[in-house]
């Protein structure tokens, strides 16, 4: 079971400072003697932090995963936040993906893995998560295409996340989760007006229809194939980045997730196979957890 812990974070004036309270608690959540920066997995989006690998000496966990949300001033960030709806929705992402990991994730099992969280660190807008490293625990690939096998491993991993958290209500998640949805997509929906009218007319009855499903869940809500770790023989899979997970309708993450993995014409001839093979491991992961649809 994993273990949040809940440290406070101390106000560093620069850089180096900061590096040496991450490396102070890294040492305090994990028991390890040394603390070293191995590399910069990557920069967050719009300049609003990092995810970082360390390694550790004489602790549990021989590496570890970092991610630091510090989001930038109006007068650092490239384009002045963009929009404050935007910084607003990015700070609040960020919130949804710490409660995640310190109220959800626990109830992950291994059919739907995700990455134990070590400690949970916050002070105003700074987030810091410190991350079980799924490359160490034997994820260690990331694809930009799949096989049938992980694309069967992919289907079976939402489908066991759908049954866990079938008719959660996601407290402190987003109430709709998913990156892409009408009520925080005016202007994208208003541009689909002129490019494709008639998917415009019918936009607003299939979000309804999406909303009104009686089988909610929580979906990861980013669920693409840049998101999913794989095991070497790609028979296993794990999944990071929750900042949008919450309620909905399981169906959103499945769209997007084969989205993220073919064109539109191999969407329409694979279908109905998706969709067997889906339903088909729901079915198997909603008997196994004794919930009766």
């Amino acid at each position: 079971m994993a273990i949040a812990i809940v440290i406070k974070l101390i106000s560093r004036p620069n850089a180096q400072s900061m590096i040496e309270a991450i490396e102070s608690i890294l040492k305090q959540a994990t028991g390890a003697s040394e603390v070293w920066q191995m590399e910069i997995l990557q920069s967050l989006w719009s300049g609003y932090g990092s995810i970082v690998r360390y390694e550790l000496v004489d602790a549990a966990h021989p590496t570890v995963v970092v991610k630091h949300v510090s989001p930038p001033t109006t007068e650092t960030h490239p384009r002045g936040w963009n929009t404050d709806r935007s910084h607003q929705r990015k700070l609040r992402s960020y919130a949804v993906e710490t409660n995640w990991y310190q109220n959800y994730a626990v109830r992950c099992g291994v059919g739907c893995r995700v990455p134990q969280c070590l400690a949970v660190e916050r002070e105003g807008d700074q987030v810091l998560l410190v991350l079980e490293d799924l490359d160490a625990a034997g994820y260690p690939l990331r694809l930009t295409s799949v096989s049938d096998a992980e694309l069967t491993a992919c289907l079976s991993w939402l489908a066991e996340f759908h049954a866990a958290f079938l008719d959660d209500h996601g407290v402190g998640l987003w109430e709709s989760g998913t990156y892409w949805h009408l009520d925080t997509r005016p202007d994208e929906l208003e541009v689909l007006r002129k490019e494709d009218p008639e998917l415009h007319a019918v936009a607003q009855g299939l979000d309804a229809r999406l909303k009104a499903s009686p089988f909610q869940t929580l979906v990861h809500g980013d669920v693409k194939l840049a998101n999913f770790c794989f095991s070497e023989d790609g028979d296993a899979v794990a999944a990071v980045d929750f900042q949008y997970v919450g309620r909905g309708c399981g169906m959103k993450d499945l769209v997007y997730f084969i989205g993220s993995c073919f064109d539109e014409d191999a969407c329409a001839k694979m279908e109905t196979e998706i969709l067997d093979l889906y339903f088909s491991k729901l079915k198997t992961a909603l008997t196994a957890q004794e919930k009766t649809v």
